[in-house]
């Protein structure tokens, strides 16, 4: 079975974008990026805005994150993967990251959530003038890393939103 990624979710004055590489189970199940609970996604973005983003619902969360100029999205289309690791991506599609770029005037930075994100998105943005910034995944199947440890890495993000 195929799986797809969501619709980007940005506003034309995203300044930063940050790619995951597929949906996991959990995400998909519930129609929304970062829907696992060990998920440190929402966790570390809230340190980055600077603004509460983990006591809230879904749609609060995705208004806050673009109120803040901060767009999501995905480094794959489509895929097959059996489970939720992106060790298991199999015949993945990429996402037609320049054409979004092309619609976003205020991108500064892309950042990728993940190896996995890098890995496919990285050739297509290297000809642009984009930041390109690899972090540490936000999953809970990258342990090798402690939440204050990716914490670090993901608190760059802020010089892109001033």
């Amino acid at each position: 079975m195929r799986k797809r990624s969501f619709a980007p979710v940005v506003r034309a004055d995203t300044r930063l974008l940050v790619l995951g590489s597929l949906p996991g189970e959990a995400s998909l199940e519930a129609a929304q990026y970062y829907a696992h609970p060990r998920n440190r996604f929402w966790h570390l973005m809230e340190r980055v805005i600077d603004a509460p983003l983990v006591a809230l619902d879904y749609p609060q969360r995705l208004d806050t994150l673009l109120a803040h100029h901060v767009g999501l999205w995905d480094a794959v289309e489509s895929a097959q993967r059996e489970g939720s690791l992106d060790a298991a991506l199999r015949e993945a599609q990429a996402t037609d990251l320049p054409s979004l770029v092309a619609t976003l005037p205020d991108l500064r930075a892309v950042a990728f959530n993940g190896r996995a994100s890098e890995k496919l998105a990285r050739p297509q943005l290297e000809q642009t003038a984009l930041a390109l910034i690899a972090l540490p995944s936000s999953s809970p199947a990258h342990a090798a890393k402690s939440f204050v440890e990716k914490a670090e890495s993901w608190d760059g993000l802020r010089e892109f939103l001033a």
